[in-house]
């Protein structure tokens, strides 16, 4: 499915990775929950995506319908639901995500200092910004260079001598 570039995006991320097996699981589920998504009776035109086997992307184009605070309750539950079916946290906003050569792992805030301090975060790893709004933000601004992100106002590198 194409997708307006203003349309609304929510991303999850998974604090391990999913198996294959729980992807196919995941994507039947994902599929029959956009397929019947509704806000106020009228079907949304929605999405999702599995990246990485580690972020769940759920997509809808507001032109027709916009999502309500009802049915934003319902994606948020079935969330919840995954969360706890998978045993994973979905809703950790201090696990931090990054890039390792082309592997992404996730860690604490903490860690992610630690690793910054250690020099093994740098302006160039790549890292998720899981706060874009919508679909075109998504595809521009989702992965890319720390010194890019959000992630350099929150986190200082150490200065090169």
């Amino acid at each position: 499915m194409k997708f307006h570039p203003l349309s609304r995006v929510w991303i999850y991320q998974s604090d391990r990775v999913f198996t294959d097996a729980e992807v196919k699981e995941l994507e039947q589920l994902l599929a029959d929950f956009t397929a019947g998504w509704q806000a106020h009776q009228q079907q949304l035109k929605a999405g999702f995506e599995i990246k990485y086997n580690r972020f769940i992307v759920l997509i809808v184009d507001e032109r027709e319908a916009g999502a309500s605070g009802c049915s934003i309750d319902k994606s948020v539950h079935l969330m919840k639901e995954i969360q706890e079916k998978y045993q994973v946290n979905l809703f950790d906003r201090f696990n931090i995500a990054y890039k390792e050569q082309e592997e992404v792992k996730t860690v604490n805030r903490d860690a992610f200092e630690a690793l910054i301090a250690a020099g093994k975060i740098n302006q160039n790893t790549i890292v998720f910004n899981n706060l874009v709004q919508n679909y075109q933000e998504y595809q521009d601004k989702w992965e890319g260079k720390f010194i890019n992100s959000w992630h350099q106002r929150v986190f200082s590198l150490p200065q090169s001598i």
